[in-house]
């Protein structure tokens, strides 16, 4: 969700902040734009609604140069799609300005600052920071001292980079709720909102913290925190391999994900489970004492994240013997709850940056939870770096919006975590092998599976005329149904829903008819004849099923039943075995229909915002 790229070097870094937003494009935006300050002192402008290369484009035209300069993908939320609301934002032709976030009293600046005879070109938030800071510089303050009072009158979330005309040699930086790094280089410095955009130019990352400003140069860093004081922030080297050009010969990055999700589950488990052991400290140094004290977890996410909390909450009370609850995180920020002792709060995210799951991890902080564990793809970021404990799922870069292998790592992660916590809990010599078995053997399981691609995709051309879509499951395939119906409509537009299949009496049968298709995950589990029930109930009212069986469910295929046979697995790792038809159904499904399969519309890779 928007980026940001920015640089102050001697050499022109047009180049180099076009390789940064299209190393961010996998986000989401609507628009992009740059601001250079040219080696003659004239601060200039090009934006473009649409892709990041119809910006270069434009650059390419303009010969554009600039030895300081900023840039953004903008995904818009206060005005719509125009080159007018694209960033970098002005103030007098001299201040210029990127922004990540929301500036909520965003109006009541507004208002002042047109009082004060302020023109606005745009409809944006955004560009009420860059005339607050012009405003503040009207005496002797530097950039830096107007910035830092700029911050104290600004509500809501924010990561931005502001630069002055008049003072080429820096950029000014702030984040509070929407992540900045810097990126050191030798002569030259960047400021990014993700560390991928940065890596042809750095290894070397600095991560600021919350309410932090930073005065950046060719040559030095300072960095102050909320209060103004001058602080020291840790320079991590980071390993993290991206190529953002490289689909590895897939059509779409998500197929690819899709592909990679048996390699990347055996590194998720690569020396941390040895036969029926885990490794120590897989969740971060004194987790084990910490899960010795916990009677019960609390799991906050969103979307997809959540959807493996709430498969999670099946393990963990039936494996490990621990009390689970699961909430969408911008649901449990915003309501008075009651903490039970002994509890460990879960966060979950692709990102680490994900907007309402940070703030539901700093209000468990306040409210008496006895630690916190993230489960993340992403190292050094903010939920990992605040998180008490956490554990990296090895996803590596997921590129497309829709996310795949980052869910099926979560998966395999809260697996490690029952077993983690079940040894606190009294569970069972024979579950403990049972889950430890089926950990073992789910990176085979997954590319058998990945071996039917070819009966989905000739499944996906009967929805190509469907406007709507039910998905059906049981037990702790339910949230995978949750799952498998976010990414059809995520990817293809089609509305769709999921129903725990029991529910099916309790109003969706009166959906149901020849122009519903109905999926139904059927793994060969204790609630197979239930399961079966239900699906006799479709079909008694003239519904077309679609159902995903274990190969010794014994579903056959007639008129109104396609079923496609899943390798049999064991019953722990079902649920993330049952994910990957689902994922490879909605792909397909897209193809057909002709959407943007990697940058659905209106959605966002990563939400720092509300």
């Amino acid at each position: 969700m928007c980026g940001i790229v920015g640089a102050v070097a001697e050499r022109n870094v047009v180049e180099i902040l076009l390789e940064g937003l299209k190393r961010l494009e996998y986000r989401g935006y609507d628009s992009a734009g740059v601001a250079l300050l040219q080696p003659n002192g004239t601060l200039t402008r090009t934006r473009r609604t649409g892709k990041v290369q119809a910006l270069a484009d434009a650059l390419a035209d303009s010969e554009a140069l600039g030895s300081t300069g900023i840039a953004h993908t903008r995904w818009a939320t206060h005005g719509g799609v125009t080159e007018a609301n694209a960033h970098p934002h002005y103030s007098s032709e001299r201040i210029a300005v990127v922004h990540n976030g929301i500036i909520e009293n965003y109006q009541a600046l507004r208002e002042s600052l047109s009082a004060d005879g302020y023109h606005f070109e745009s409809d944006t938030d955004t560009e009420t920071i860059a005339h607050t800071v012009h405003k503040l510089m009207d005496g002797s303050e530097s950039l830096l001292q107007a910035v830092q009072k700029a911050v104290k009158t600004f509500h809501g979330a924010y990561g931005t980079v502001i630069m002055d005309k008049q003072d080429p040699s820096k950029v000014v930086v702030a984040r509070s709720g929407s992540p900045l790094v810097i990126g050191l280089g030798l002569g030259e410095n960047f400021i990014a909102s993700d560390q991928m955009a940065l890596l042809p130019v750095t290894r070397r990352f600095i991560f600021l913290e919350e309410g932090d400003v930073a005065e950046i140069t060719r040559r030095t860093i300072a960095i102050y925190d909320k209060d103004g004081n001058p602080v020291e922030r840790e320079i991590i080297e980071s390993n993290v391999e991206h190529d953002a050009g490289d689909k590895g010969g897939y059509r779409h990055y998500m197929l690819k994900e899709i592909h990679e999700q048996p390699t990347v589950v055996r590194n998720t488990l690569q020396n941390r489970l040895v036969g029926n052991t885990l490794s120590a400290d897989i969740f971060g140094k004194g987790a084990d004492d910490i899960f010795a004290t916990i009677k019960h977890v609390q799991i906050v996410a969103c979307g997809t994240s959540y959807h493996a909390g709430m498969t999670a909450r099946y393990w963990l009370e039936q494996y490990a013997g621990v009390t689970c609850n699961v909430e969408i995180a911008s649901e449990f920020r915003y309501r008075k709850s009651v903490v039970t002792p002994n509890s460990l709060l879960i966060t979950i995210s692709q990102s680490g940056e994900t907007a309402d799951t940070l703030a539901a991890l700093r209000l468990a902080k306040e409210i008496g939870y006895t630690a916190s564990l993230t489960i993340c793809n992403v190292p050094g970021s903010s939920l990992v770096r605040e998180s008490d404990l956490a554990f990296m799922t090895r996803a590596g870069a997921e590129i497309g919006v829709a996310s795949t292998k980052a869910f099926t790592t979560q998966l395999t992660g809260f697996l490690l975590l029952t077993l983690a916590l079940g040894q606190h809990h009294n569970m069972s010599d024979a579950d403990k092998n049972t889950i430890s078995e089926a950990l073992q053997s789910l990176p085979a399981k997954l590319e058998e599976t990945l071996a039917i691609t070819q009966g989905i995709e000739d499944l996906a051309e009967e929805f190509a005329d469907k406007n709507h879509s039910l998905f059906l499951g049981r037990g702790d395939q339910y949230p995978i149904a949750m799952e498998g119906a976010l990414k059809l409509k995520e990817i293809s537009y089609i509305h769709a829903e999921a129903y725990a299949s029991g529910e099916l009496k309790h109003g969706p049968l009166a959906l149901i008819d020849d122009e519903m298709p109905v999926i139904v995950v059927a793994p060969n589990n204790e609630l197979l004849e239930k399961l079966k029930s239900n699906v006799e109930e479709v079909r008694a009212r003239g519904g077309i099923m679609y159902v995903f069986a274990d190969s010794d469910a014994q579903f056959e295929s007639d008129d109104t039943m396609r079923v496609i046979n899943v390798p049999h697995c064991e019953g722990p790792i079902a649920p993330i075995v049952y994910t990957l038809p689902l994922q490879l159904l909605s792909y397909y499904v897209a193809l057909i229909k002709g959407t943007d399969v990697d940058q659905p519309r209106n959605l966002a890779k990563s939400v720092t915002v509300e």
